[in-house]
């Protein structure tokens, strides 16, 4: 359909104000109270990219936001639309991701007499986003600018923005953009406080780092290697920030937060130290076991933070709001290290921790995943659905480079796997994608396989398939609960692939997965495999 020759709508302002901010993708499900929003996504050299439901889109414009920086933009009709996307919204907040979320609106005039499918989208969202706003023909650009900043800033997380349909189409006022100015990063203020927690680092013995997705938001890779090596300090990383130092350095412990069986070691490494320090260490990303892990009258600790801490999860004896990388370089800055660590002890710690999780063993969760790292390439993007393998997966797929293990932490939301892996191959479409994902986590998406055909996509989507909802049966169990509720019915994978336009292998050991990956990174569309696991495969693991 050619696009509409009118270029100076309100939506046209909009979709100008996105475009420049880089946005390249928008996502989601037509309505037609958002044709005109759409039309003028394409005139401003935005896709749309229609989806099979509002939480996939969501979650694809997510990604696309980790690997390229992009605002994502998630785009819902009216009443059911929006509805359907409160999932993702709500992940977007707890995994503190700046999605801007696009609603169409019967005008407000029409709303006094007309009610089908009218629903307050800001009271529905209200728990969720940051902040809404209402797009106006006379500060259509303004809007958008002061959306994208609250999106961003201070901690990322959604807003929504609603497009009446008459204001979409009606002529835009001619205004001066207007542009906030780039803040530079904050370092923590020289001073008493900044010199006692030197103090601290330079008579500490066995310090130890924790980082957390705040210090990927802040781009502070380079900063926590430099202070992992200068103070021979090691790193447990958090889920969302595994590889923000590369999991093979020196000084790179395994990850912690999601595996009860990783953290008891873990735990026991953060008793012994005499110094934590806390690097945008996010208390959403933890269990529940986390609550108060020291005691601060007897263990120092120090923090930097993106915002104040206003959750009471843990607590530091000194506290910085900084930037995080400027937090760390100033920290260390002119401390002579007199930490007792060294590479081998670091190495040992984390294969201790490795151990437990069986990758050597001849089929099973883990024999898959370190088969999958050995042959798919160091830069591939790795996402997870949620479920038992992703515990046993975030232990045992090392990271290289931050935003290359994508899921859902924060909320846990359930079918997110495969979206944010066909994001992240829209986003970077020459670099490998693999999914890990339960087949119960498949089956809730199923149609996004469709999506990804439709875009041309190839990606791998290796599927662990014990006919279980895993996590959930392993709790049953554990609490001597009856066995119900947990079943997922079977499926024939080569078939349903097939179906969908893709292709579909059974991959029941190490030397036919192995081929399976190798054939899947020449194929030119999706390549689904199934792998057959026992019913207690994860027992003890996790």
């Amino acid at each position: 359909m050619p696009a509409s020759p009118i270029r100076n709508r309100a939506a046209d302002l909009l979709a100008r104000r996105l475009a420049e901010a880089g946005c390249r993708f928008a996502f989601g499900i037509p309505g037609g109270e958002i044709l005109t929003l759409i039309d003028a996504l394409a005139a401003a050299g935005i896709t749309f990219v229609t989806t099979k439901h509002e939480t996939a889109a969501g979650f694809m414009a997510e990604a696309v936001w980790q690997r390229t920086g992009t605002p994502p933009v998630l785009v819902a009709t009216v009443g059911p639309g929006i509805s359907n996307a409160v999932n993702v919204v709500a992940n977007a907040r707890l995994d503190r991701v700046p999605l801007i979320v696009l609603v169409g609106a019967v005008d407000a005039d029409e709303q006094l007499a007309y009610n089908h499918q009218i629903i307050d989208h800001k009271k529905l969202l209200e728990p969720a986003i940051k902040g809404a706003f209402t797009l106006t023909a006379t500060a259509a650009d303004l809007v958008t600018e002061r959306a994208l900043a609250l999106a961003g800033d201070p901690r990322p997380g959604p807003v929504l923005i609603e497009v009446p349909i008459s204001v979409a189409d009606a002529p835009a006022a001619a205004t001066t953009p207007i542009r906030r100015a780039p803040t530079a990063p904050v370092a923590p203020a020289a001073g008493p406080v900044l010199d006692e927690a030197r103090t601290w680092l330079a008579e500490a013995r066995r310090p130890l780092v924790i980082a957390g997705f705040d210090a990927v938001q802040h781009d502070a890779g380079a900063a926590l290697a430099r202070f992992a090596l200068t103070q021979r300090a090691p790193v447990i990383q958090t889920y969302k920030a595994k590889g923000l130092l590369p999991e093979d350095h020196d000084f790179a412990l395994a990850a912690a937060a999601l595996s009860p069986v990783a953290d008891r070691q873990l735990e026991a490494e953060i008793e012994k130290a005499d110094l934590v320090v806390l690097a945008g260490y996010d208390a959403v990303e933890m269990r529940r076991d986390w609550q108060h892990p020291w005691d601060t009258t007897q263990k120092r600790v120090i923090a930097f933070d993106a915002v104040a801490n206003d959750h009471y999860l843990h607590q530091a004896g000194i506290g910085f709001v900084c930037d995080i990388g400027a937090g760390l370089d100033a920290l260390g800055q002119e401390v002579r290290s007199a930490s007792t660590w060294t590479p081998a002890a670091v190495g040992a710690v984390r294969d201790q921790v490795l151990a437990l999780f069986r990758s050597d063993e001849a089929w099973g969760p883990a024999a898959i995943c370190e088969v999958a790292r050995r042959v798919l390439p160091r830069d591939t993007v790795a996402a997870a659905d949620v479920g038992a393998h992703r515990i046993l997966l975030s232990q045992v797929w090392p990271a290289y480079a931050p935003r290359t293990l994508l899921h859902s932490n924060g909320l846990c939301t359930m079918g997110c796997g495969l979206p944010l892996a066909i994001g992240a191959k829209i986003a970077e479409p020459d670099r490998p994608v693999v999914v890990f994902t339960g087949d119960g986590g498949l089956l809730m998406v199923l149609g996004e396989l469709a999506t990804a055909v439709e875009q041309g996509l190839p990606i791998i989507v290796i599927c662990f398939v014990d006919h279980s909802l895993a996590l959930i049966e392993v709790k049953q169990r554990e609490r001597q609960l009856t066995r119900q509720g947990v079943a997922v019915g079977a499926f024939d994978a080569v078939q349903l692939a097939a179906g969908l336009g893709g292709h579909g292998v059974v991959a029941a050991d190490r030397k036919s997965l192995a081929a399976a990956l190798e054939a899947a990174l020449g194929a030119d569309c999706f390549t689904l495999i199934a792998c057959p696991i026992a019913e207690d495969a994860y027992d003890g693991r996790i």
